[in-house]
C-alpha cells in the first residue's frame, strides 16, 4: 500500500482516520495515525492508532480482543486523512457499543430499509382499513406467499417481453411482497444478506 500521506501537514504528525465497516459501510470510529501507526497497520493487517492520551502506538483490541482487521486504506484528495475499511472483531467502542456513536452496526439498504420499517409499522396496525399491507397480513402467510408466487410469474413473463417499464414495475411488486413474506416468517433482508455472505 504505497500512498502519499502528508504526515507533516500538522505539527503533531498525526492524520485523522475514519474507520468504516467494509460490509455494512457504517462509520465505526475516528482515530489518528502517525507514520509508524500507518506502517504497523499495513504490515500486521490490524488497525493501529497513535493514542493522543497514552502518547504511544495503540492497536485497537490489544486489551479487549476487539481487533479491526484491515480490508483497505484510501487517502483523501488532500493527502491528509485516511479512510480505512475493516472487518471488526466485536464492538468497536470502548464503551461496548458497535460504533462510537452508540449505533448498531447493521446493514442499511437505503430506501429498502425504510420500506421494511413501513411494512413493520403496518403489520403492527392490522386494523388500519386503508393499508394494503395490513389487509394482506390479516389474511395470513399463505396469502402473502401466494402473492409472491404470482408476482414472480409476472416478472418472468415481462422478462421475456421488450417493455422495460412493465418489467421494472413487476420486479418492484415482487420485491415488495417478498419483503412482506420475510417479515411474516420473522426475518428481514439482513438475514438474507448473512446467508449470502456466508456462501461467499
Amino acid at each position: 500500500m504505497n500512498m502519499k500521506i502528508d504526515f507533516e501537514k500538522y505539527s503533531d504528525g498525526l492524520v485523522p482516520v475514519i474507520i468504516q465497516d467494509a460490509t455494512t459501510k457504517n462509520v465505526l470510529m475516528l482515530g489518528y495515525m502517525n507514520e509508524d501507526a500507518y506502517l504497523k497497520t499495513s504490515e500486521e493487517k490490524k488497525v493501529t492508532f497513535f493514542s493522543r492520551s497514552k502518547q504511544r502506538l495503540w492497536q485497537k483490541g490489544e486489551e479487549s480482543g476487539n481487533f479491526l482487521s484491515l480490508v483497505s486504506m484510501a487517502v483523501d484528495c488532500d493527502n491528509d486523512a485516511l479512510l480505512i475499511q475493516v472487518n471488526p472483531q466485536g464492538p468497536t467502542c470502548h464503551k461496548g457499543t458497535d460504533t462510537c456513536w452508540g449505533e448498531k452496526n447493521t446493514s442499511n439498504f437505503g430506501f429498502i430499509s425504510a420500506l421494511e420499517n413501513v411494512i413493520e409499522q403496518r403489520r403492527n396496525d392490522l386494523e388500519n382499513p386503508d393499508s394494503y399491507v395490513a389487509s394482506l397480513f390479516k389474511k395470513g402467510i399463505n396469502k402473502i406467499a401466494q402473492k409472491v408466487g404470482e408476482e414472480a410469474v409476472e416478472v418472468v413473463i415481462e422478462a421475456k417481453d421488450d417493455n422495460d417499464d412493465l418489467f421494472l414495475n413487476e420486479s418492484a411488486d415482487l420485491l415488495f411482497h417478498y419483503l412482506m413474506l420475510l417479515q411474516a416468517k420473522g426475518f428481514t433482508l439482513s438475514d438474507i444478506e448473512k446467508v449470502l455472505i456466508d456462501r461467499h
